[in-house]
């Protein structure tokens, strides 16, 4: 029975993303480059054959996720649950503006904290138990499966620390996401493989690790 493989998506650029400002739950759009980004990986992503699209339900990666729909003939099933981080008061803000106005709060989180976000946003480990309870549900008595999971920087990072079952405080060593770039997790037998990072093509085969041969 082949493993299932999650393939965390991050939607395409927008405008607050070219100026450091905290999207968080705001639902701001893809700008031209992030539908050009979009339309772009979804011709590499469709040659994988997904088995299925999921999406969070904010427009920047529902309309990621729609242009790789549009070309494999599925449907997008959105979730809330899959949304980036709640910013809490940093939302809308740049980077420089939170340093500036919560230096210690912003700097503890930037470091890997479990703080909420923005004083009254979501912890990291909230963001991860709801985004990886949807990815769950999904796979749930399946094998052989490749879901797309259409999201965003933030979520995709505290989905691969819960998944690679890292301490919280480590999940910072995971470089972040380019936009409408990819990472893929592969389940075997024993636990969740990381096989492709921030990727932008079709993963090569792994050869030679021990024998020559292809990876197990």
């Amino acid at each position: 029975m082949a493993g299932n493989r999650v393939l965390l998506w991050r939607h395409g650029q927008t405008d607050w993303n070219l100026v450091n400002r905290f999207q968080g739950h705001s639902d701001i759009p893809l700008n031209d480059v992030g539908r050009y980004q979009a339309e772009h990986a979804a011709k590499i992503l469709a040659s994988m054959k997904p088995t299925a699209i999921i999406s969070s339900d904010l427009s920047r990666a529902r309309n990621t996720a729609q242009a790789l729909a549009n070309l494999v003939g599925l449907t997008v099933s959105t979730h809330e649950k899959l949304r980036e981080t709640n910013g809490g008061l940093w939302e809308g803000k740049t980077g420089a503006e939170n340093r500036a106005e919560d230096f210690q709060n912003f700097i503890r989180w930037i470091d890997g904290d479990d703080n909420p976000a923005g004083t009254t946003g979501e912890r990291r480990s909230e963001v991860a138990l709801r985004a990886v309870e949807v990815i769950n549900a999904e796979l749930e008595g399946k094998s052989d499966q490749l879901l797309v999971v259409a999201t965003h920087g933030g979520t995709a990072r505290c989905v691969l620390g819960e998944l690679l079952r890292l301490p919280l405080s480590h999940w910072g060593v995971i470089g972040g996401l380019s936009n409408a770039s990819w990472s893929i997790l592969e389940r075997n037998p024993r636990q969740w493989s990381l096989i492709e990072h921030n990727a932008g093509s079709i993963p090569e085969p792994v050869y030679g690790e021990e024998s020559g041969a292809p990876s197990a």
